[in-house]
């Protein structure tokens, strides 16, 4: 409990709760309301309208004579309106007439009382009319309870004076009732410059059309603007009292009553505040407490237009208190974000972003824990701020960050690959020269990591540009990079151990054959063993996607000898049907140069008891083979067991001329990009033609793929061409599916299209 308490969002709670119950915060809930009621307003009820009294030149005055006052009444009268409210002191010694006139107009009329001071709902405060003047004629009150700086904030539906209750006058104007004890308030969106005021003199001279009042309820008043006669109205200042009484009318009508104070809004920030905090990744906070400060900002203003009011300073308080706290927290740990040498360790570089545009780039220099290990303690620091300076010389910055185990980073402009690579080369000659600290000399070798994921965070690309550097250094090269698939990624291929080897127990992962045709005999001659994996979740995953991770992951041995045990279960069923049948399966680049692939292989093969000359192994690329001279002797090795070796995509990359030359190869697979065009395009045809020719001269067996159509199947056939393999002979299907098509056609011998 204690631990939390120390917590930035504990301690702004705790502040915000005791300025409320202080009232500490009162001025900012001034402002705040000020500042909210100078905008949205709206134009005041138009069913009411003022009749401010002047003399009859149009001079704004107190006083009218006695007779205008009884003619005022009766042309008010004549318009028919809906009440009238004469808010002004009519005197006990008023003539018969005047007080004859009120008493005819009956429950028409309304006199107003206005108490002499805000907060003061006394009898002692007003100067109510006597009965002289009412006789019959009833009586409203106006007072206005305020804050701090007078400013009407609320209301009684009625007040007890003596043993009598008047009505507040906004809620006679409404036609609301209500006890001493309920409360309304006024709507400050209502523009006090909007009420419709009328001038007497202009009345009495018939000046005003017709019906203007009728039906409308008039309120007959005087200019009031001495001290004290004046009252606070958000968003207008000090204003004559009886634009509250306006405001108030409005908000009895849209029923502005609910007053929940300012601890629900304490309560909602902190909340939000916490779930804020909580969510794991810093693309995220930002919007949420984004979102917590608009809340806390225009929540109020929200409430307020739903009808309910809550003061708040509080939630300000409690949402400044928390910003502060957060920018003091985040300034003390960029205070405690620097190693031992002194220079700026990777948290720091991990809490700032990076500019659009740029690279991070992390720096490992191998062997780096053994130099520490032959210095003292005092010169570690110096060795590293050794090796920053060269950083920081061959990348031009001044901010090298140091984190442990020899890495250090920085951020610079993006750059080309080309000049990439020579940029890095540079940098490594500055390390040519070695290390002299102490008295010790070391000779250093430096490996970069590079990021070049703009979309995500610092901390992440800071991490995949270790991941990077770790990789350079293991593979002994200059420079990897992190390429942002591999990121995205990273949850899978961190679990492929687990699913590769699950999926092959459930059947998830699986073999589909798809057959190949033989052109002389013509008959399916043999198929080629295709991997699919229907992952549960991800649902179908296209092979060159989980066979490169699993390359990375390490998995592609045990997937390879899982599909090589399929295969020959496989190819003893289909040749258990009579004609040869021939198998084919591939063999990953990563694979060819190990020392243990012939012996493993070999294994297999005396375990199942099969001819080894019924199964083909298809290899690709070995450009990428870190020891070529060893992947040539083992498949001159498995060639010697009986195995038939086939070049595949024959024509693309390393599949050359040079490559049929240092291969001990039996076939040749034609990729489908030469094989595709051969019908439209002569000079394709030309080259497939002389690959045919050159490969039966060096008598090896021609598979052409991607045979998708008749014309290119024919055209092939007039080639010379050994084997097709395509769609148009077949899809990729199941072990079910091409048994069947195989034992139909060992039946009768027919063609497999049932047409050539």
């Amino acid at each position: 409990m204690r631990a939390y308490l120390k917590q930035p969002l504990a301690i702004a709670t705790l502040v915000a709760c005791l300025c409320g119950l202080l009232t500490l915060a009162q001025p900012l809930d001034q402002i705040y309301w000020n500042m909210r009621f100078l905008f949205g307003q709206q134009e005041a009820p138009q069913s009411i309208v003022l009749v401010r009294i002047d003399d009859v030149d149009g001079k704004t005055a107190n006083t009218l004579a006695e007779d205008d006052e009884v003619r005022l009444l009766k042309v008010l009268a004549e318009q028919a309106p809906e009440h009238i409210f004469i808010d002004r002191k009519i005197s006990d010694r008023s003539s018969l007439q005047l007080v004859s006139e009120l008493r005819t107009l009956d429950h028409k009329v309304s006199l107003v009382a206005r108490f002499a001071e805000p907060d003061t709902l006394s009898p002692q405060a007003i100067d109510l009319p006597g009965p002289a003047v009412t006789g019959g004629v009833p009586v409203v009150v106006s007072g206005w309870l305020t804050n701090f700086w007078r400013y009407g904030t609320n209301a009684p539906y009625a007040v007890k004076l003596g043993d009598k209750t008047f009505p507040t006058l906004s809620a006679a104007m409404a036609g609301k009732s209500g006890t001493t004890e309920s409360f309304y308030r006024p709507d400050f969106t209502i523009d006090p410059s909007t009420v419709r005021t009328i001038s007497a003199s202009q009345l009495l001279l018939g000046n005003v059309a017709p019906g203007l009042l009728t039906g409308r309820i008039v309120v007959v008043t005087e200019a009031r603007s001495g001290p004290g006669m004046r009252i606070g109205y958000f968003g207008h200042g000090q204003v004559d009292p009886l634009y509250l009484d306006i405001a108030g009318v409005a908000g009895l009508r849209s029923g502005l009553a609910l007053n929940i104070e300012w601890f629900p809004l304490v309560l909602l920030f902190a909340g939000m505040a916490l779930l804020a905090s909580r969510l794991g990744t810093r693309r995220l906070r930002y919007p949420a407490y984004v979102a917590v400060g608009v809340v806390t900002l225009f929540g109020p203003v929200l409430l307020e237009q739903l009808g309910i009011y809550s003061n708040p300073s509080a939630s300000l308080v409690a949402a400044l208190a928390y910003g502060a706290l957060r920018l003091w927290a985040k300034w003390r740990r960029r205070m405690l974000q620097t190693s031992a040498s002194g220079l700026p360790n990777f948290v720091a570089l991990a809490s700032r972003p990076v500019p659009t545009g740029h690279d991070v780039v992390v720096a490992t220099i191998s062997r780096y824990e053994e130099f520490l290990a032959t210095l003292s303690q005092n010169l570690h620091g110096e060795c590293a701020r050794q090796i920053s300076r060269r950083f920081s010389v061959g990348c031009r910055t001044n901010e090298i960050f140091h984190g442990d185990g020899g890495h250090f980073a920085w951020v610079e402009p993006a750059r080309s690959a080309e000049q990439q690579i020579e940029h890095f080369e540079g940098m490594r000659a500055l390390f040519s020269a070695p290390l002299l600290v102490g008295g010790h000399m070391f000779d250093t070798n430096v490996h970069f990591g590079l990021d070049r994921n703009y979309e995500y965070d610092t901390l992440t690309r800071l991490n995949t540009a270790l991941v990077a550097a770790t990789e350079a250094l293991k593979n002994g090269r200059t420079i990897e990079q992190f390429e942002a698939n591999r990121l995205a990624n990273a949850p899978w291929e961190l679990s492929l151990l687990a699913r590769i080897d699950e999926g092959m127990r459930n059947g998830d992962i699986w073999l589909a054959f798809q057959p190949q045709w033989d052109y002389r005999e013509l008959r399916i001659c043999g198929a080629e063993a295709l991997i699919r994996w229907n992952d549960p979740v991800r649902g179908p995953i296209r092979p060159d996607e989980f066979i490169l991770q699993a390359e990375r992951a390490g998995r592609i041995d045990a997937l390879t000898y899982w599909v090589l045990d399929q295969a020959i279960t496989a190819a003893e069923d289909f040749n258990t049907f009579g004609p040869p049948f021939q198998m084919s399966i591939n063999l990953s680049a990563q694979m060819v140069d190990k020392p243990s692939l012939v012996s493993s292989i070999g294994e297999i093969v005396q375990r199942r008891g099969i001819d080894a000359r019924l199964l083909t192994v298809e290899v690709t690329e070995t450009a990428s083979v870190y020891n070529r001279p060893a992947a040539i002797r083992n498949l001159q090795q498995l060639r010697t067991m009986g195995f038939r070796l086939s070049i595949d995509d024959f024509g693309t990359g390393e599949a050359s001329l040079c490559y049929l030359a240092d291969l001990p190869s039996d076939e040749l697979k034609l990729d489908r990009r030469f094989v595709s065009r051969i019908v439209k395009h002569e000079r394709e045809r030309q080259i497939v033609l002389s690959t045919i020719n050159l490969a039966h001269a060096l008598r090896q067996t021609v598979v052409a793929e991607g045979i998708e159509d008749l014309p290119t199947f024919d055209a092939l056939r007039q080639m010379g061409c050994d084997v097709g393999q395509g769609y148009y002979i077949g899809r990729p299907e199941t072990f079910e599916q091409l048994r069947g098509r195989y034992a139909a056609m060992a039946v009768d011998r027919g063609s497999l299209f049932g047409t050539n």
